[in-house]
């Protein structure tokens, strides 16, 4: 089965394999392991030693996004969110449940944020402390760039949180050129290509430690995953982790550094989402987004306009032919959506948008003549 989801992505038989072996996470020979994890994490993510650090916390994507807003955050803290997504709705959930305050940003789920609409609400909330941003937002495929609304935090004298779980490996960003950014969060899967089941944060070790046990879950305080390292050493965790996912991380790492890092694999999921788009269009399905919005890590089209529709149909005729993709939507007017992401080649893209085409053609939809 191919899989063209934005999450759960394909991964590379050589990461499943690497999780088939039993092991203890506090075993002399794996602590090293995972302290070096920690020091790779850093540097794709462009962080300084000494300045940044790696803080892994089981769970989804959406534990550590939490956690890095509870403990950087205060309680009864402000923020701005730019709200062109689901996720960025899920952000202001994540912090409304922990008594944290979102203000929202109005943007349509059409485009990215610019400079100056952050600048704005930074501007009108003087006590809002940071800006929280969705890198990739799957919602829909747009990409709100932290080189254009960095700059904006930084003039206002604020703080950046940055949820990359979708955009973390592929997407250009380094913590070093970003001063203003407290923390990135990302999981083991995505673009890394790892298996599920870890995220993690490169955070600025200075506010991190400073609101060490304000996070109002010991669970998901980043400051006491920060202290038990420096406790109990850098290949310690606090709680049992997913110990198989950290070792498949590992050689998911190995092949992504093969592959030739952040620019090959960012090259690679331009040209997934070339070939897709490109045939897509030639089977007369319309792209949500305009093309000088659309990011390379998903695609999404409107629904066919025909009476009777359903998603689920279409996703059942892919899964019959060898492709999965996702069976709802999250956008504001119904759509589809195919990830470009995983360890997934244009040659398997081509062979998926052939799939497509047969599985339109089998719901007795439309197509072109050319198709």
């Amino acid at each position: 089965m191919l899989l063209l989801t934005p999450g759960p992505v394909q991964t590379d038989p050589r990461v499943r394999a690497a999780a088939a072996v039993d092991i203890a996470p506090w075993d002399e020979d794996f602590r090293p392991e995972y302290a070096r994890l920690r020091d790779r994490v850093r540097a794709v993510a462009g962080g300084l030693p000494g300045e940044h650090v790696t803080l892994p916390l089981q769970g989804a994507g959406h534990f550590i996004v939490e956690a890095a807003i509870r403990s950087l955050i205060p309680a009864g803290g402000r923020f701005v969110v730019p709200m062109n997504g689901t996720y960025a709705a899920r952000v202001e959930r994540l912090a409304r449940e922990a008594g944290r305050i979102a203000i929202p940003i109005p943007v349509p789920d059409t485009r990215p944020a610019t400079a100056a609409e952050v600048a704005e609400a930074l501007a009108a909330h003087p006590d809002a402390t940071h800006l929280v941003a969705v890198h990739s937002e799957t919602g829909s495929g747009i990409v709100n760039d932290p080189a254009v609304l960095g700059p904006a935090v930084r003039a206002a004298g604020r703080r950046m949180i940055l949820d990359s779980v979708s955009g973390f490996g592929a997407l250009p960003f380094r913590m070093a050129d970003h001063p203003e950014c407290d923390a990135a969060v990302f999981t083991s899967n995505k673009c890394i290509e790892g298996l599920p089941g870890l995220g993690f944060a490169v955070c600025r070790d200075a506010p991190v430690r400073a609101g060490a046990g304000q996070a109002g879950s010991w669970s998901l305080d980043l400051g006491d995953v920060l202290l038990h390292a420096e406790r109990s050493g850098w290949g310690s965790f606090r709680f049992t982790p997913p110990v198989q996912a950290l070792r498949a991380f590992g050689v998911a790492l190995d092949l992504y550094e093969a592959e030739g890092g952040q620019p090959a694999r960012l090259r690679r999921y331009q040209e997934n989402a070339r070939v897709l788009l490109d045939g897509a269009a030639a089977l007369g399905m319309r792209p949500y987004l305009e093309a000088r919005h659309q990011g390379p890590i998903i695609a999404t089209f409107h629904q066919p306009k025909r009476p009777g529709f359903e998603l689920q149909h279409l996703v059942d005729a892919l899964k019959r032919r060898g492709v999965l993709i996702s069976n709802f939507w999250t956008t504001a007017r119904p759509t589809f959506r195919i990830g470009c992401i995983g360890a997934v080649t244009p040659a398997e893209m081509r062979g998926a948008v052939a799939a497509l085409g047969e599985a339109l053609r089998e719901l007795g939809l439309p197509l072109p003549a050319a198709a």
